[in-house]
């Protein structure tokens, strides 16, 4: 339901696509797609919390207790690779959230914040045993920088895969944040 959803929306935007044509594409019937969910909306939901959670999922496999930039360069290539994975879901995602009413855009928009907030533990960590000296302010905004930086990939594909692999992305961006964080 969600891959009909992100496929549709991406093909002919959020307002133009009906669920009728959700259920079409997910293989549903009407009802049964009205089983699962109420509104169109209610698939965009989905979309941020599978990006959310496929994003927790990768990234809670790392310890915080070691706080190395190790850590922090695994954190970014694992959330690297959901990007790569999820692509679409990130685009849909971005463009048709303005779509949303205010309460279903207030959702999505938290659901972003728990991404930056586990760069920021991230971040906190590397500083709290001295292998980034980052103020209060910098590390905010680096969680930040990270989940934009990352997100580019899904943005920018059609430039960026002509020129480099996933891997060489996310190396040159490891390098750009970390010379960026002084290291």
């Amino acid at each position: 339901m969600i891959r009909a959803g992100v496929t549709l929306f991406k093909q002919k935007g959020f307002h133009r696509t009906t669920t009728r044509e959700i259920a079409k594409e997910a293989g549903f019937s009407i009802g049964t797609l009205y089983e699962y969910i109420r509104t169109k909306e209610d698939v965009l939901y989905l979309v941020c919390d599978s990006i959310y959670n496929e994003v927790h999922s990768k990234l809670s496999q790392i310890t915080l207790e070691n706080g190395t930039t190790e850590d922090l360069k695994t954190a970014i290539r694992h959330y690297y690779g959901v990007i790569d994975d999820m692509q679409d879901e990130f685009v849909v995602m971005y463009q048709e959230s303005k779509s949303l009413p205010k309460g279903a855009l207030q959702y999505v928009l938290t659901k972003e914040l728990e991404m930056v907030e586990i760069f920021r533990k991230i971040l906190v960590s590397c500083k709290q045993v001295g292998e980034l000296e980052l103020t209060d302010a910098q590390v905010k905004l680096y969680a930040h920088t990270l989940v934009v930086q990352g997100q580019m990939w899904a943005f920018r594909r059609w430039a960026l895969r002509k020129e480099f692999s996933l891997e060489q992305f996310t190396e040159l961006q490891i390098e750009f944040v970390l010379s960026g964080m002084g290291k």
